[in-house]
């Protein structure tokens, strides 16, 4: 008999890894707090590393709206857009500005993408696997499900990216989303959303008939049939009626409980932009005025010259020392400034894109389909920085305070072959659930032909998405 040969084979395999720099690192994340939450991010830094001081208002200068031509510019980077950077045409005006309290409300709302993006960050992927999760993440409604087919996601990679990523590959890297917390998160149906958190939950006795209600017997559940559902499934009345008892338990917006164990709830609101119009002209105000002007201290870098110039253990020791926190210093004063270019030139970006929307005044019906490669395209960025800039921010317009996220929307084909957006339908739709005879309430048919009086042109099951994703229930469930 032959012997089998014992020898290992070495397999050489190359991989693309994403490797970020910190200082990269820190912008992101600094690209992910409001400007509350940066105003706390500076006041601890200064604390913590004292190459770092604060430059007193006197020093750095301040100028009213009519003292602009004088003025020096706010932003010091030399990459920065300064007023006379910008076309005429766009007729804007760039000013800081502070919010007073009479200003600020409170919301329940708070966006949950920069935890899911910090959830993928930690996983071992490839650009390209980085990439998809990203565009997945910011395709997630607030509710944290994804309405938006796969097949349409892998269409706006291949047209707007450049990237063909066949469903197959959505799929994979949906399900990662899909693990991570809180269950639920990337489901593509309240069913799926439910039979995650189910496959998430603790063993229990009726676990398994938890899975078999929502798998087998959905339509009997969700019509609040729940006698028929034994008889379908063979299956004990009393255990169904337990396991139903921990099905309704279950979050059917797993992206707003997201948001409240976040700890973010009712926060405090202040704008990172405040946008006002005036005939045709736009004024976009920068609210970083509330950040103080940092610089590194001329007394850390005199020690440093100092220290450097002696030759003994302890100097050197404190050299490196001094040249560490001084070098953090300058790493975190030039994140900020990153940070405020990348906010301003995206702001430009998307009043630019939505330019004829803000001046009718805040129609809906104005407002262009845009998604995040839109916005990408426009300012320069690629869609997670545009994903990060537009969560959990805030835009205060002449009609009131809106998450940055307003702007952004799908678009719904219209009967004559153009673009509307997808809030302005949703609205339309809540419009007619509204108005209907409660007696005799409007089917998802009868939704559809009425929809396309108004122009929209969309399926029967197209009106039930947008219909479930607005929480309403079926016509049977609406009638009195």
């Amino acid at each position: 008999m032959a012997k089998k040969s014992s020898r290992q084979k070495m397999v050489q395999t190359q991989a693309l890894l994403q490797s970020l720099s910190p200082q990269q690192v820190l912008l992101a994340r600094m690209l992910e707090l409001n400007t509350v939450e940066m105003e706390d991010k500076v006041r601890g830094e200064i604390i913590d590393n004292p190459a770092i001081e604060s430059v007193a208002p006197e020093s750095v200068g301040h100028f009213e709206e009519n003292d602009a031509e004088e003025a020096p510019t706010v932003n010091s980077a030399d990459d920065y857009r300064v007023e006379d950077d910008i076309p005429d045409y766009y007729g804007w005006d760039f000013h800081n500005r502070r919010t007073t309290a009479a200003d600020i409300p409170t919301s329940d709302d708070v966006s949950f993408g920069e935890s899911l993006l910090e959830q993928l960050h930690e996983l071992a992927l490839d650009e390209n696997e980085l990439r998809i999760g990203e565009y997945l993440i910011g395709s997630l409604e607030e509710d944290g499900l994804l309405y938006k087919p796969l097949e349409e996601i892998s269409d706006e990679l291949n047209i707007y990216n450049g990237i063909y990523v066949p469903e197959s590959e959505l799929e994979r890297v949906l399900a990662m989303i899909q693990a991570f917390d809180p269950a639920g998160i990337g489901a593509r149906s309240l069913q799926e959303c439910l039979l995650l958190q189910i496959a998430r939950a603790d063993d229990g006795k009726d676990k398994e008939l938890q899975r078999r209600i929502i798998e087998e017997a959905y339509d009997e559940f969700t019509r609040r049939r729940w006698e028929l559902i034994p008889e379908k499934l063979g299956a004990d009345e009393d255990e169904c009626r337990e396991a139903l008892a921990e099905i309704v338990k279950l979050n059917p917006r797993p992206g707003a409980s997201l948001s409240e164990s976040l700890g973010q709830s009712r926060q405090q609101i202040v704008p990172d932009f405040v946008i006002d119009v005036n005939g045709e002209f736009i004024t976009i105000s920068s609210n970083s005025g509330m950040l103080p002007e940092l610089r590194v201290s001329d007394e850390y870098c005199n020690m440093l010259e100092e220290q450097s110039k002696s030759g003994s253990a302890e100097s050197k020791a404190a050299a490196i020392f001094l040249k560490q926190k001084i070098e953090s210093a300058r790493n975190f004063i030039g994140a900020m400034k990153q940070r405020e270019q990348t906010l301003t030139r995206t702001i430009e970006a998307i009043v630019e894109f939505q330019r004829e929307f803000l001046l009718g005044g805040g129609d809906e019906a104005l407002l262009k389909p845009m998604i995040l490669d839109d916005i990408a395209r426009k300012s320069g960025y690629d869609i997670s920085t545009v994903s990060r800039v537009s969560n959990n921010r805030y835009v205060q317009l002449p009609w009131g305070i809106f998450p940055l996220k307003y702007f952004f929307s799908d678009g719904v084909a219209t009967v004559g072959g153009g673009e509307k957006s997808a809030r302005e339908l949703c609205r339309c739709l809540q419009e007619l659930v509204d108005g209907e005879d409660k007696n005799c309430p409007l089917t998802d048919g009868e939704l559809m032909e009425k929809l396309k009086e108004q122009g929209f042109a969309m399926a029967r099951r197209t009106v039930a998405k947008y219909r479930e994703s607005l929480h309403i229930p079926v016509a049977r469930l609406r009638k009195e």
